[in-house]
């Protein structure tokens, strides 16, 4: 028997590549995908993803869209508090796994399985350890495609925003940029591939630069929280994307 598993889904490749290798595997039936959304703005956290498009990717892949509402920034305690509500909803219906396009940071998929651990789920990672070079190939020949919408300026200039990933992009990102920017360099927007039944229609909008203001405090319990001085010194640049 298939076990129950809900995915993670940031909207981004690695989310899509990992469903699909999901989906190519016996072992689980996937109920839902859990995206959180900022409630301020509306928007996929980091991606900036409009949710009406993550409803039209949902839509196309064929799975409900599970939304965990959380609020800008919020604290590790607000933040885990929403997070165990929504899994224990989750976990009434069955599900006793949770599924991450995670590909090799160690100190969050700890994270992710010490919060599982504590409400009794599993966690799934389809793509662990594989080489990202590899990764991005693969994805690319198997048809999917996708935008980049989001780069931090500490990695990648204005010029890489609104990008469709492809080989030229590939061969522009420089040496110490991950080609699938598993280090936060960029983040992307999956609108068609062989999980979509069709690809999710949108127009490009608006290019703009957005920087987050350092937490007011010492303590260690922001989300964001970093023991990386200079994080706050950069900014990023988003494309938004339309529905069309």
């Amino acid at each position: 028997m298939k076990k129950k598993a809900l995915f993670n889904w940031s909207s981004g490749k690695d989310s899509a590549f990992a469903l699909y290798k999901i989906m190519q595997d016996d072992k689980f039936e996937v109920q839902c995908l859990l995206t959180s959304i900022s409630e301020q703005f509306q928007r996929v956290s980091m991606h900036g993803i409009r949710v009406e498009l993550v409803q039209k990717q949902a839509e196309s892949i064929g799975l409900p869209l599970e939304i965990m509402s959380i609020p800008e920034m919020p604290s590790m305690e607000v933040y885990e508090e929403v997070l165990t509500k929504t899994l224990l909803k989750l976990k009434d219906k069955g599900v006793t796994h949770s599924i991450f396009g995670d590909i090799f940071l160690e100190d969050l998929r700890k994270y992710r399985e010490d919060q599982l651990h504590l409400v009794g789920f599993e966690a799934v990672f389809p793509l662990w350890k594989i080489p990202t070079e590899q990764l991005i190939q693969d994805f690319i020949q198997l048809g999917f495609k996708t935008i980049v919408v989001c780069v931090n300026e500490k990695f990648l200039n204005k010029s890489f925003v609104g990008r469709v990933i492809d080989q030229q992009f590939i061969d522009d990102l420089p040496e110490n940029v991950d080609v699938c920017g598993e280090n936060g360099e960029f983040h992307t927007f999956t609108f068609d591939g062989p999980i979509f039944a069709k690809p999710v229609s949108f127009e490009i909008g608006e290019i703009v630069y957005r920087k987050y203001e350092k937490p007011k405090t010492d303590s260690s319990e922001e989300v964001c929280d970093t023991k990386d001085d200079t994080v706050f010194d950069y900014g990023f640049w988003y494309c938004d994307l339309i529905e069309q």
